[in-house]
């Protein structure tokens, strides 16, 4: 953004920070539901995917209709950092559900 002249480098930055955002809170309700009772895992990412439904499409509406963005720039930027974020979370989900389940004990002995 900082390569752009300001007004461009605005847009992009404020493209990116909406999926940012939701990443980040994503991930972190993930992680902790995870952690705590994975078995509730579905149902939160269920409920956060119809979250983040709400917020992008009111981020987007409030970006272009009351900040006045330009579609171009913003959208391009927008639609990156929502992809490449998206991607990241899929790749730390991979690696989460690798990990020892939280609450698995040690394994029964086999008879």
């Amino acid at each position: 953004a900082s390569a752009l002249d300001s007004r461009t480098g605005r847009e992009v930055l404020l493209g990116m920070l909406g999926p940012l955002a939701a990443a980040v809170g994503a991930w972190v309700l993930m992680e902790r539901t995870y952690r705590r009772n994975p078995e509730r895992l579905t149902g939160v990412m269920a409920t956060a995917f119809f979250g983040k439904l709400m917020f992008f499409g009111a981020y987007v509406a409030v970006m272009l209709r009351v900040a006045s963005l330009r579609p171009v720039p913003f959208v391009a930027s927008f639609t990156r950092y929502f992809i490449g974020l998206h991607v990241i979370e899929a790749l730390c989900l991979r690696r989460l559900f690798a990990a020892p389940t939280p609450q698995a004990g040690p394994a029964a002995p086999s008879r």
